[in-house]
């Protein structure tokens, strides 16, 4: 039987399953979509059974549609998003938390200044209910969890249910702001004033190598696991970006970048220094910036607005103007992000007439999304060409508008890099290739869109920009 590479990315709205050859060449997909409630405002939720069982039918049916053995699974998950489950039995004892969930701030705002401090200083994370570290805590305060209860991230909670694997990896413990990145455990010491204890967390591993086995009734073959990573590392390593200096961009849910930075824990203005990956003990880094709102604003603008019957005709209305006739829309449906870092930011539409038509309206959110991801290329140093991928990335207007803003040459890469990612890290961790920048030479760059507009009109414009964003602070 010919050997298989499956990549599972277990993502904000949906959970996909690609099979692919040993070379990275796509064979079969399956996609479930998984429903995402809003409780209270600035609450975000899913259901855990719900996602496990996207989980579970993504795979059993790619599976079904293609011969040979699956001989490495990658699985990659949304992050910063947490639940609690029953160590005996698995039964969900929460919700799961999703990242963009703000309750968390309450939290936040009862540590003590000098404590505050401190832990900036050792995660080199913003106190921001994005992270994982308030939520945990939240849950511990208003949840009935028992006595044999576990806590962690989605990945934990997945391969515990499908095979035993309580465990999570360096690249989500460096997102959780209980662990300092590249350190091999979590940190005492912070796990402490969030009141989380070390015990009822997954042990950390490493993101590739010999991990388990994940095992359902439904799926024809067991699945041996050889990498697990957060979506957005996954990503990087789906678009090739396996060497410092490479920037990706995904464009889903929320717009997420990250440059690679080599060996070195990084440090930049505003962005997030995090762990790429680990592999055979070895630690690569990256930087970070979030835009917490791409997709999921297009979304609400389409159906909740009204504007569209879907994303693909709001983005076809957008293209059918020359510009937003001086209408802005900056995305915070769930707060600012990088480098900004206001959770607690509006969104924002400035600019309305009585001439401003839903087009209009259209290709605002087209451009605030795009100068959201010039906000964070602007804080990398020396940025040759950002590589994109992501549903968003089908919009030919959408890129163009992000290589003028940005200044910087687009490569179009996979829509599904995420799950590629996942696939080549579990090549890697498989021992089917030696090492991570084997993933760059099977990775080919995508069309590239070069920057029709000049550095003068990108400073005057990008410092238009920076100023409706510092004045949208005033109205929240």
């Amino acid at each position: 039987m010919r050997p298989l590479l499956l990549g599972i990315d277990e993502g904000t709205t949906a959970v996909k399953a690609v099979v692919y050859d040993v070379d990275l060449r796509p064979l079969a997909a399956q996609e479930r979509r998984v429903a995402t409630t809003h409780p209270r405002p600035g609450w975000v939720e899913q259901g855990p059974l719900e996602v496990l069982d996207a989980v579970v039918e993504a795979v059993a049916a790619v599976l079904d549609e293609v011969d040979g053995e699956v001989v490495a699974c990658g699985l990659d998950h949304q992050g910063e998003s947490v639940l609690a489950w029953n160590a005996a039995t698995g039964v969900p004892l929460s919700p799961i938390v999703v990242w963009q969930d703000k309750r968390a701030q309450e939290v936040l705002d009862a540590l003590a200044p000098a404590d505050a401090d401190e832990i900036r200083r050792r995660t080199g994370l913003p106190l921001d209910p994005y992270f994982s570290a308030g939520k945990l805590a939240w849950l511990l305060e208003h949840s009935e969890l028992g006595e044999d209860f576990r806590l962690g991230t989605v990945d934990a909670f997945l391969t515990d249910r499908l095979g035993g694997l309580f465990a999570t990896d360096p690249s989500t413990a460096s997102r959780t702001q209980l662990a300092v990145p590249g350190a091999p455990d979590w940190d005492p010491w912070l796990c402490e004033r969030f009141g989380v204890p070390v015990e009822v967390l997954p042990p950390i591993r490493d993101t590739a190598g010999e991990l388990g086995t994940l095992k359902h009734e439904r799926w024809r073959q067991d699945l041996p696991l050889t990498a697990r990573a957060v979506d957005q590392q996954a990503a990087l390593a789906g678009a090739g970006c396996v060497e410092p200096g490479r920037v990706k961009a995904t464009y889903g849910t929320g717009v997420f970048v990250l440059a690679h930075a080599g060996d070195a824990p990084p440090t930049a203005p505003g962005l997030l220094p995090t762990v790429a990956w680990r592999v055979q003990g070895r630690t690569e880094y990256a930087l970070d910036g979030g835009v917490f709102s791409a997709g999921a604003l297009l979304e609400w603008l389409a159906h909740d607005l009204g504007l569209a019957d879907d994303v693909k005709t709001l983005v076809s209305l957008a293209d059918a103007v020359p510009d937003s006739v001086g209408v802005r829309v900056l995305p915070a449906l769930a707060g600012l992000g990088a480098p900004w870092w206001r959770p607690e930011q509006r969104a924002l539409v400035s600019g309305l007439n009585g001439s401003t038509r839903k087009e209009h309206l259209s290709r605002a959110a087209l451009d605030g999304i795009a100068w959201r991801v010039a906000d964070i290329v602007a804080s990398l140093d020396d940025v040759s060409v950002l590589r994109v991928d992501g549903g968003l990335t089908n919009s030919d207007l959408l890129l163009q508008i992000q290589a003028d803003v940005a200044g910087v040459p687009v490569e179009r890469g996979l829509v599904d890099a995420t799950a590629a990612g996942a696939a080549a890290l579990a090549a890697v961790g498989a021992g089917l290739w030696s090492s991570t920048r084997e993933i760059g030479v099977r990775v080919a760059p995508g069309e590239r869109i070069e920057p029709r507009t000049d550095a003068a009109w990108r400073r005057r414009e990008h410092a238009a920009w920076r100023t409706f964003v510092e004045r949208a602070a005033d109205l929240g």
